[in-house]
């Protein structure tokens, strides 16, 4: 039987910094698409993969050319890490999934298949900050995440506590004052709760439209982010 030490091994082998598995039983309310996607599956594996500093830190009133760069090849990096995984499982005889690491299904909404950030913290990676981003205690936001859905019963982590405290630092950067700065001990309910999402989308979609830019980010709440930052 395949271990999560032994994928852990394999991730890590491959580039990742992070792993973390999630029990799929917690993840409650999190709107997959499609609607049964996660169905036939007992648990997510998480890996995440620190972006270069010097990428973050261009980001100082919106996305640069370097920090997208740095975005779409951690996403394949992601998307070759995931196969990997996915077949190490298979392997073994258990069903695996690889979800790809950035693709919008729903680009109102800027919605993917699941919430990585979500599954990320239900794995004990981090937790999500006021800014709904993933934050973990070695690189704070400064992490791209993917996931290989799978039935393989491996030992899940146990959901990381929100150590953001009274930290605005995010809210106070946000180029269109989309983050409201509410605390939360565990979860937000809703993204709404945590963030004023149409501003948040807006400006991402606006920023696309830049030179060399091309898909909907921002980096500028990650840079600000006092955790992972040197």
């Amino acid at each position: 039987m395949v271990g999560t030490m032994c994928l852990e091994e394999t991730a890590r082998d491959l580039g990742a910094d992070r792993v973390g598995v999630a029990d799929l039983r917690a993840a409650q309310g999190l709107e997959p698409r499609p609607e049964g996607l996660l169905g036939p599956y007992l648990r997510a594996v998480v890996c995440a993969l620190r972006l270069p500093d010097a990428s973050v830190e261009t980001c100082l009133e919106g996305p640069t050319p370097e920090y997208a760069h740095c975005y779409r090849v951690a996403n394949q990096e992601l998307d070759r890490i995931g196969f990997a995984v996915a077949r190490t499982l298979e392997r073994e005889g258990y069903r695996a999934l690889p979800l790809p690491a950035s693709q919008l299904l729903d680009r109102e909404r800027l919605v993917g298949h699941v919430s990585y950030k979500a599954l990320a913290r239900l794995a004990g990676l981090g937790w999500q900050g006021k800014s709904l981003l993933l934050v973990t205690p070695e690189f704070g936001p400064r992490v791209r995440l993917g996931v290989v859905l799978t039935d393989a019963p491996l030992p899940a982590g146990r959901p990381a506590p929100n150590l953001c405290g009274s930290c605005t630092a995010c809210a106070d950067a946000c180029p269109v004052g989309a983050i409201r700065g509410v605390g939360t001990e565990s979860h937000y309910r809703s993204r709404e709760e945590a963030l004023e999402f149409s501003r948040c989308a807006e400006a991402c979609f606006g920023f696309a439209g830049r030179p060399h830019i091309e898909k909907p980010i921002c980096g500028v709440c990650v840079r600000a982010c006092p955790w992972g930052a040197r």
